[in-house]
């Protein structure tokens, strides 16, 4: 109780810069899963049609994905320095994996007749593309883009240690002053919330995309 106490009395006393770096996280993290869908959408669909090439390009994401986050966040501040953008593109880098699996498995789980119907009706391929292939896979899409979001609300926590800010800089000033449970509390929970609250939503979105519904 005294701990919960410790947490609402840190709420009450700093709770607009918990909401600053609230708001910080959350665009830190969608802006790199927004900007890896960019890239892994029509990637997925590239790939789908090419066999050989997509376990080139699915290989490639999943050595990405093996590098602890820390150490690629490392790599890239050589280039990019400290701050939100390394971050974001460490973000990009993790998304591409489940984005770019999704998609090319949403692509290649449509029925071959479907599509021969689609040819039969005279459309082009782009009309394919986009009155066909992208609405009957964009379920399994969001699948991977909500698996996406939920890591990168993870990866962004760690950012703190390069200066970007979110709700990592509460958790780290907790850890580095005497009796800080609370603080870490207090940084842990709306962190906690974040993921959950944006795996529920994008489930729920993704059941609605659902062509089967």
């Amino acid at each position: 109780m005294e701990l919960l106490r410790e947490t609402l009395a840190y709420y009450s006393l700093n709770g607009g810069y918990v909401l600053e770096q609230f708001w910080r996280h959350f665009l830190i993290s969608v802006c790199g899963v927004l900007l890896a869908s960019a890239v892994a959408i029509p990637t997925g669909f590239l790939i789908a049609r090419r066999g050989r090439l997509a376990r080139w390009v699915v290989g490639a994401a999943n050595v990405i994905q093996t590098v602890p986050s820390l150490a690629l966040m490392s790599i890239l501040m050589l280039g990019l320095g400290l701050g939100a953008r390394t971050v974001i593109a460490t973000v990009l880098l993790y998304s591409l994996l489940p984005i770019v699996r999704n998609t090319c498995a949403g692509i290649r789980g449509i029925p071959p007749q479907i599509l021969d119907s689609a040819r039969g009706m005279g459309m082009t391929a782009l009309q394919t593309v986009l009155r066909v292939e992208l609405p009957l896979a964009l379920s399994v899409i969001m699948a991977g883009v909500r698996n996406a979001l939920v890591v990168a609300v993870g990866v962004t926590t760690i950012g703190t240690f390069i200066g970007a800010g979110g709700l990592g800089d509460i958790i780290s000033r907790g850890v580095n002053v005497a009796n800080g449970s609370a603080i870490i509390i207090a940084g842990a929970l709306p962190t906690a919330l974040m993921a959950v609250c944006a795996d529920v939503v994008l489930g729920l979105m993704e059941r609605g995309l659902d062509p089967t519904r």
